[in-house]
């Protein structure tokens, strides 16, 4: 089970920190990743993190505003969201790739989603 925190109202150059927590005791098998999907768009990538922590990959719109990490101790992967803008308004969902397999940007690769949590931005 995977299920998203940290969600809410921000002004525009704010900043959020999204947390999954995830159930399940082999949390270090997989690599992760963050979504997205604004209201009338198809879901996006944000970024994904490798099963060490050692390799993230993010879409261009938010490459040097948002830094994914995760912490295998404690099940949880985060988004730090660094200079929001309205344009990052959306629903954000982590999701889980198979076990022991790398993952990227295409949502097809991920078996397993949470639930959202609501981000907005206000101008």
């Amino acid at each position: 089970q995977l299920v998203e925190s940290g969600g809410g109202l921000v002004q525009a150059g704010g900043s959020l920190r999204l947390s999954c927590a995830a159930s399940g005791r082999t949390f270090s098998n997989y690599a992760l990743g963050w979504f997205r999907q604004a209201p009338g768009k198809e879901r996006e990538f944000v970024a994904t993190i490798s099963r060490s922590g050692g390799g993230t990959y993010y879409a261009d719109s938010v490459k040097g505003r948002f830094t994914i990490s995760r912490d295998n101790a404690k099940n949880t992967v985060y988004l730090q969201m660094n200079s929001l803008k309205p344009e990052d308004t959306a629903v954000y969902y982590c999701a889980r790739g198979p076990y022991g397999r790398s993952v990227g940007y295409d949502s097809r690769e991920y078996a397993y989603w949470g639930q959202g949590t609501q981000v907005t931005v206000s101008s």
